[in-house]
């Protein structure tokens, strides 16, 4: 390298080094300037002659990680310290303790959180529960952990064009499946965004470039129509003489295909690809009002749509977003959605909880965040068993919408969307849900399944006879009162397995039956048991008969070998050799049920693939179902190949999304042209009618997709049909 070029790049530090001062002097004092001065220096000590695979020297990317964590997640000195140092931490140039020494305990503990995620992704993760559950811990342990890792993810992810297609689609699935939902809970939209767009190009270039194409064709019409929108607003409000910002806000490339594929519409017919933003300049005390009377200027411009008015001003999401939400219809018909926040609202909604954090004073600020961090911990310590569940709880709960209710002593509690009495009950306490028997709800008497709403009053009536029940894991929907209810019934069940074993030990001494595994084996073959707690539990429960037992293993009932029950249907088969069957799944596997997964509804014909599930053999699946991408992320070592043969005799079940006008006699005219088609049999019809407009699913049963398609064709006839697609069904 000549000296110049080394010139220009020390030139090229110091500019970017500066820049990251400039940003932070709002935040930090001239101690912590020091302070992060000094990180800086260490850094780049330790970084001297190393390179990027880019050619870039090492400490761009540090800088840049430590730019994102201040400029993007609003972050202050501790964080952008700790930017700075953990990679020197991880790589044993500095120690934890000389960290301690030199910039204080809070820095050491959130580098030390730093190094142990680094040192868990050097052992893979995603693949093993135990590594992944340690990096969740490591991550509620202290938020800002996940926030400096999502920055230096982000970095990453904006710099993947130099990379290979393989590692571009890695990184790209990583994001997708742990950092988006992170950033979606922290409530930092802007990232969020910024990942969903990013991670789309790289996993579907294709859709991406097609949506991004046609937003800029779009673009001056869409412009036009903005600017003739928001004309009168500013004249209504200069009339007020408020002060104000107003931006358009496009949706990202990965909401307007999520809206397309909820919605079941092409990219013209999603009608809010924008949102109007109105940002007031006011103080603390004004600022709630003057967004009331923002609201009621753009409602006495445009109708407003009733059902879609989102008051998050009075009663704020649990990671601090603030904003007041209508929709309104513009003269040309078009729903427009008008968000309407003061400018610190702005910043909370930008950076999420970190900026809400700042705004109220740190520690002892994080409200609903804190208190969900604290819930994932206690998961996490107790969580046991199948990690599918874990990492499905876990995804559940990022995405959670929530419902705000009170205590009967007026205290406000955040809850997720559809959580019942007993969630509330757990949410309390434990033991409060163990024992719950009902409540009320708004001073009526209600049972332990009753759904609370926004704004309920709810009380726990307990009693300490009650004990969890199996059934209640089908309609609590919080990830602590699930894994508490399964912790009190894997302590029952032990407690009964105890007292089981040690009745059959007594009895079998008592018959001078030896107490073996060899017997043990022989009693759970004849009851189809997988486990021998479950044998112990039906003999506490007095399910089986213990004379019974003593026939069984003195050999005078036949024990017969259990063999699974084979099924005429073609959703669960067999895999045995190639050819013998209108699947080939995987050459090295044999012998294995097999089914079709409910959730896309694979039909012969079209591209699948198959997905190891835990004790219930291979669930089959289309390349396009939306679960595809999650699985083969998540769990790459159980999906296999999986290709039809040339035999395809047997049928499928597809479910259609038909939409049109509710026209006389359009249900009976769709039914005529199923039926008669001989080699089709409709299972099921429901339709939905609103405003001239009808929407319906059809469950069919055909042979293959392209059979499938000439139906489709058939169906796109119909007078009054505008659309017929395929339809996922949730599974």
């Amino acid at each position: 390298m000549t000296e110049n070029n080394r010139e220009e790049e020390r030139r090229q530090i110091l500019f970017r080094y500066k820049h990251l001062l400039k940003t932070c002097t709002n935040i930090i004092t001239r101690a912590d300037l020091k302070l992060v001065r000094k990180a800086f220096v260490l850094s780049l000590e330790d970084h001297d002659g190393e390179r990027r695979t880019n050619g870039d020297p090492a400490i761009y990317k540090t800088l840049s990680t430590a730019q994102i964590v201040v400029d993007e997640l609003g972050l202050g000195r501790t964080s952008v310290i700790c930017s700075l140092l953990y990679d020197i931490v991880q790589k044993k140039r500095i120690t934890l303790d000389e960290v301690n020494n030199l910039f204080g305990p809070k820095v050491t503990q959130i580098i030390d959180g730093l190094v142990k995620v680094t040192d868990i992704y050097n052992q893979n993760p995603t693949l093993q529960s135990e590594n992944f559950r340690k990096l969740l811990l490591s991550f509620a342990d202290d938020v800002r952990v996940v926030l400096i890792i999502m920055a230096d993810r982000l970095f990453n992810l904006r710099s993947l064009e130099n990379k290979t297609a393989k590692e571009q689609v890695a990184l790209a699935k990583e994001i997708e499946f742990l950092y988006i939902p992170f950033a979606h809970r922290l409530g930092m939209y802007n990232v969020k965004s910024d990942m969903e767009d990013l991670a789309l190009r790289y996993l579907q270039p294709e859709i991406y470039f097609d949506i991004e194409k046609k937003l800029k064709d779009s673009e001056e019409q869409r412009q036009k129509f903005i600017n003739d929108f928001i004309e009168p607003i500013k004249t209504e409000l200069d009339q007020q003489g408020l002060k104000y910002k107003i931006k358009a806000r496009t949706k990202s490339i990965a909401s307007i295909l999520h809206k397309m594929k909820t919605k079941q519409v092409e990219f013209e017919e999603v009608y809010d690809i924008f949102a109007i933003r109105i940002i007031l300049k006011a103080s603390a005390k004004k600022e709630k009002s003057e967004c009331w009377k923002v609201y009621s200027a753009v409602s006495d411009l445009y109708r407003p749509n009733p059902k879609r008015l989102r008051d998050w001003i009075t009663i704020p999401k649990s990671n601090g977003y603030e904003s007041l939400h209508t929709t309104v219809m513009a003269p040309d018909k078009r729903w427009v959605e008008v968000q309407i926040r003061s400018k610190r609202m702005n910043k909370v909604a930008e950076q999420g909880f970190a900026a809400h954090w700042k705004y109220k004073g740190g520690k002892g600020e994080g409200g609903g965040l804190d208190s969900w961090l604290q819930d994932i911990r206690e998961v996490l310590e107790s969580q046991g068993g199948d990690s599918i569940d874990l990492i499905d709880n876990f995804k559940a709960d990022l995405y959670n919408k929530e419902i705000y209710v009170f205590t009967p002593k007026g205290d406000l509690k955040q809850l997720s969307a559809g959580a019942t009495l007993l969630d509330f009950a757990y949410s309390i306490h434990s033991d409060v849900g163990d024992k719950c028997i009902g409540g009320t709800v708004n001073q009526k008497n209600v049972p332990i399944r009753q759904v609370l709403n926004n704004g309920d009053q709810v009380s726990v009536t307990t009693s300490n006879s009650q004990k969890p029940k199996s059934d209640w894991l089908n309609f609590v929907v919080s990830t602590k009162a699930k894994n508490k209810i399964r912790q009190s019934m894997n302590e029952e069940m032990l407690k009964e397995a105890d007292l089981g074993k040690e009745t059959l030990k007594r009895r079998m001494k008592n018959w001078k039956i030896e107490f073996c595994d060899e017997n043990i084996r022989k009693l759970m073959t004849y009851y189809k048991y997988k486990l021998a707690v479950d044998l112990y539990c039906g003999i506490e429960s007095e399910e089986h008969d213990l004379s019974e037992i003593k026939d069984i293993l003195t050999d005078k009932k036949e024990v017969e070998k259990v063999v699974a029950p084979e099924s005429p249907d073609y959703s669960q088969r067999k895999i045995t050799k190639e050819g013998e069957d209108v699947l080939i799944v995987d050459e090295n596997i044999s012998n294995v049920e097999y089914s079709l997964a409910n959730c896309c509804n694979p039909i012969f014909g079209d591209d699948i693939f198959g997905f190891i599930t835990i004790g219930k053999g291979i669930r089959i699946h289309r390349i396009g179902c939306s679960n595809a991408r999650e699985m083969q992320s998540r769990y790459p070592y159980r999906v296999v190949k999986a290709n039809w043969t040339d035999k395809g005799s047997a049928s499928y079940q597809a479910i259609l999304h038909i939409t049109g006008d509710d026209e006389l006699g359009i249900v009976s005219n769709i039914s005529d042209v199923i039926s008669k088609d001989l080699r089709v049999q409709m299972r099921s019809i429901s339709v939905d009618t609103n405003a001239g407009a009808f929407v319906g699913n059809v469950t069919v049963v055909i042979a293959s997709t392209e059979h499938l398609d000439t139906l489709i064709v058939k169906l796109k006839k119909i007078k009054g049909v505008h659309r017929v697609s395929r339809y996922d069904a949730v599974s």
